[in-house]
Parts: structure tokens; C-alpha cells; sequence
């Protein structure tokens, strides 16, 4: 399988690379600086530079083509203002599916978060409220596009820890932390799964092996 990941050179992206590189898929991530692209050699990824935020469709198409799946795990990351916010978690999200539909990549996969889906709570830091707006409005975009087989993660409070193998995996979940580790072999499991298609869900830590909860999930 031909994966091709948005945001290559981030915490979750390059975990994920290594783990598809090992089981021999073939992967590819979009990365904005030059200079990452030993890192993703090194996670045993093709690396493709192309920045999301100034890029044509066409462009990204291209980068997309003879894909069998598309991933979006790029982010403004912190320090960024509320303006890019909106620039790459929502608009550079709009753009790779625009371009995962023109180049026939059916199978996307978006790394959200938890809390998205709705207006963040009175009292919440404004810029962390224009992220949480921001990937709101990428989910509700992809949600309705009929073209794509996609998939929205919405992971809780990311951490370095040691992922664990185990998750709890739903459509509510309730607040806690996982492991960067964790989210990327979810990811891994939701590529393997098509009948995850069409699902909003969200993942913490809890009991559950991954391959378990993502079979659960799908009903099959």
C-alpha cells in the first residue's frame, strides 16, 4: 500500500512512518523544510517538499498520485498564532482532501482533536479555542465529501510516554491523555480497516490491545 502523509516530519507522522515502513508499506510524507528530509529517510519514508499553506491543488494532486491512502497529520504546532491556525489546520486540511479526491487516493485518514466538533468552552485560551474552531471546521469539510473513505481521529492529551498497546476507542470517550506512540499504530490499524470508513472517534489510553478496539469499533 502507497501512503502518503501531510505534516511528514511531525511527533505522530514519523512514529507512524517507521511502523508502516517496517511492515513494507510504502510511504511518503509532505514535509515544508528541506532540511527534514533526512529525518524522514531515516523513518524509512519518501520525503515530498511541498508547502500546504501556498501550494495549488494540482500540486498536491501530483504528490497524491498512485496513493491507496491519504493521511493528514500537519499542524501549525506551538508558538503559532491564531492566523495559522486557520492557514494549516483547517485550510491545508481542506486542500489535501481536495487533492486526495483529484488524485483518486479514496482511503483518508485526519488526525483532529479531542474537543473539536464543538464551540470551545467559556474560558478556553483564545488560541487554543482558534485551533479547536479551526480543526472543527476541517472535520465538518471532510464529513461531508462523498468521494473520500475518510476517517476523523480525535486523540486526547498527546504525550512522550511509552505507548502501551492500549486504548479505549469510541465515538465519545470522555478527557485523557495517550501516548504519540498509541495514536500512530491506531492509525495503522484504521489504514488496515476500511470499515472504519465514515466514523468520528475518539481515543485515550485505556484496556483494550489496538487491533481489538479498531476491530470492535468497525463491527466486524
Amino acid at each position: 500500500m502507497r501512503i502518503v502523509i501531510a505534516g511528514g516530519h511531525g511527533k505522530i507522522a514519523l512514529r507512524l512512518e517507521r511502523l508502516l515502513a517496517a511492515r513494507g508499506d510504502d510511504v511518503a510524507g509532505i514535509i515544508r523544510k528541506p532540511e527534514q528530509a533526512d529525518d524522514l529517510r531515516a523513518a524509512g519514508a519518501e520525503p515530498i517538499v511541498c508547502d500546504l499553506e501556498s501550494a495549488t491543488v494540482d500540486e498536491v494532486a501530483a504528490a497524491l498520485r498512485g496513493a491507496d491512502a491519504a493521511v493528514f497529520a500537519a499542524g501549525a504546532g506551538p508558538g503559532s498564532g491564531p492566523e495559522r491556525k486557520h492557514s494549516v489546520d483547517h485550510a491545508a486540511a481542506v486542500l489535501f482532501a481536495d487533492a486526495a479526491e483529484r488524485a483518486g487516493a479514496r482511503r483518508y485518514i485526519i488526525v483532529s482533536s479531542m474537543g473539536a466538533g464543538a464551540e470551545p468552552a467559556p474560558g478556553t485560551d483564545p488560541v487554543f479555542a482558534e485551533y479547536l474552531r479551526a480543526k472543527t471546521a476541517a472535520d465538518v469539510d471532510l464529513s461531508a465529501r462523498e468521494n473520500l473513505d475518510w476517517t476523523i481521529l480525535r486523540p486526547g492529551a498527546l504525550t512522550d510516554d511509552p505507548g502501551t498497546g492500549r486504548i479505549q476507542l469510541a465515538a465519545k470517550t470522555g478527557r485523557g491523555p495517550i501516548p504519540r506512540d498509541d495514536v500512530a499504530a491506531v492509525l495503522a490499524e484504521l489504514l488496515d480497516t476500511p470499515s472504519t470508513a465514515g466514523l468520528t472517534l475518539e481515543v485515550i489510553s485505556g484496556p483494550t490491545p489496538i487491533p481489538v478496539a479498531v476491530k470492535d469499533i468497525s463491527g466486524n
